[in-house]
């Protein structure tokens, strides 16, 4: 079997079944359009209805025997009615006519009953999408269980054999995932027309990765490493993996205290979308009405040095964030979050933007493709260049527990990684605290670097922080 699984992709049209799905886009739409019939019949004026279905394949290895195969296979057909600005929501897995009529009664009662909101209702007109593009985001991976089992166990064996420190594994495994879906609305009592939204499309995931153990009793360490790709082919070989996840896990042995202190860290870029998320949900809708976060009015204001800018692109071919339109079918576009250190837009759906009075951004669903830069980086500024901007600090590769306090932006962690002087790591350090306000670390970046690292809809190289607390021994 190759390094990295091979598949020609297999196109989507309406008529035809996507691979592996038991529905066609066809059969998704006619249900749909029964489905918000049935809500007409009813009485509802306004409504949304979305049906969907994915399936695949999980199999885990540890210490070279299979440990488990699990196929999923799922669907749901979820229905929204509006009865003026009064919101009912229901769901069924039962795609029968009895079960989809008796789907939507439950969602016309729950709005009879439910409170008035005045700004509960579906995206205005204008908004919703109107050129729907194909970001190719369906790679269908025809992987059988013996196939997967074997590039799981190639990925952990790799890093087992690395060196005889590595002691135990934690386990390698090999996902597959598809998903389908077709939404639509119902406005006025009328569907596909201008300003109405229909649509959907199939989008995959595909991922592996391992986890093990070096060293013996107190002194043991752990790492791991994964990839995870919409197209199978573009996955990290299962050999290189392995290795690379042995060789994190060996580098960090001989682990040590550092004594309090506050010095400059150096976020490995894998941890630096975390900071990413922080400010994401800082901006977005649901904080900002509630008045539940520490950048509020923060649009148009200066929360990053000069020369830190964010980019936002929906449309990268075979992004993991990439989407032709929202969860309410509005259209996305192309931004600046964050041009020379200001907040340029928020992240907002139709309801938290009515909310606070704006537009919808076109982030019902969440932020697309994130891409974090700084105009001081250079093409050579690699992890040492980086470790070298550090000079005296802490460089950290690994956080645990959730304290971030998105309200004040309190930022305390725990953390590990490696005590860098003069720009060369001298040992690793771990059961360290690292503190911070999130306000503070923003403003206080002073580098990023070149070696860019994707994580989900987020991409950014390390990124070096003034100064933190670290709170040691």
């Amino acid at each position: 079997m190759s390094e990295k699984p091979s598949n020609k992709k297999t196109m989507q049209d309406s008529a035809a079944k996507p691979a592996g799905f038991q529905f066609t886009p066809d059969a998704f739409k006619g249900l749909v359009q029964e489905t918000l019939a049935s809500a007409k019949a009813m009485g509802a004026v306004d409504a949304v209805a979305e049906v969907s279905e994915a399936y695949g394949l999980s199999v885990s290895v540890r210490q070279q025997e299979l440990e488990n195969v699990e196929r999923n296979r799922d669907k749901s057909l979820g229905v929204t009615v509006y009865l003026g600005h009064h919101r009912g929501h229901a769901s069924t897995s039962d795609f029968s006519a009895k079960a989809v009529e008796d789907t939507v009664r439950a969602a016309y009662d729950i709005a009879r009953f439910t409170a008035e909101d005045p700004m509960a209702g579906l995206p205005d007109a204008q908004d919703i999408v109107t050129d729907v593009r194909d970001l190719d985001l369906f790679h269908p991976w025809n992987v059988d269980a013996g196939a997967a089992a074997e590039l799981a166990l190639r990925c952990e064996g790799a890093a087992l054999k690395t060196s005889r420190q590595i002691t135990n594994s934690e386990g390698a495994s090999v996902s597959a995932q598809h998903a389908h879906f077709f939404a639509a609305h119902m406005r006025g009592g009328e569907m596909d027309k201008p300003g109405i939204f229909s649509g959907g499309y199939a989008s995959s995931r595909h991922s592996m990765g391992v986890s093990v153990i070096a060293g013996k009793g107190d002194g043991m360490q752990r790492d791991a490493w994964f990839t995870s790709m919409r197209d199978a082919n573009e996955l990290s070989g299962a050999t290189a993996i392995g290795r690379y996840a042995a060789q994190r896990t060996l580098s960090r042995l001989n682990a040590r205290k550092i004594k309090t202190i506050q010095c400059p860290v150096l976020f490995e870029a894998p941890l630096a979308s975390g900071l990413i998320g922080s400010f994401v949900h800082a901006v977005s809708g649901g904080a900002l009405y509630r008045k539940t976060t520490f950048l509020l009015d923060s649009l148009g204001q200066q929360v990053f040095p000069k020369h830190v800018d964010i980019f936002e692109d929906p449309f990268v071919l075979k992004g993991k964030g990439s989407s032709p339109f929202d969860d309410e079918g509005v259209t996305v576009q192309a931004r600046h979050v964050v041009r020379s250190g200001v907040v340029e837009g928020y992240f907002l759906g139709s309801y938290s933007a009515r909310k606070l009075g704006m537009r919808t951004t076109g982030h019902a669903g969440g932020s697309h493709n994130l891409v974090m830069r700084s105009r001081r980086t250079q093409a050579g500024d690699n992890l040492d260049e980086m470790l070298k901007k550090l000079g005296t600090g802490l460089f950290v590769t690994d956080l645990m527990g959730q304290g971030v306090n998105g309200v004040t932006g309190d930022y305390s962690r725990g953390a590990s990684g490696f005590w860098v002087e003069k720009g060369e790591i001298q040992f690793p350090v771990q059961e360290i605290t690292i503190a911070g306000n999130l306000r503070e670390m923003f403003k206080g970046i002073q580098a990023i670097g070149a070696d860019a690292y994707n994580h989900g809809a987020k991409t950014v190289g390390s990124v070096l922080i003034n100064r933190m607390k670290i709170a040691g021994s």
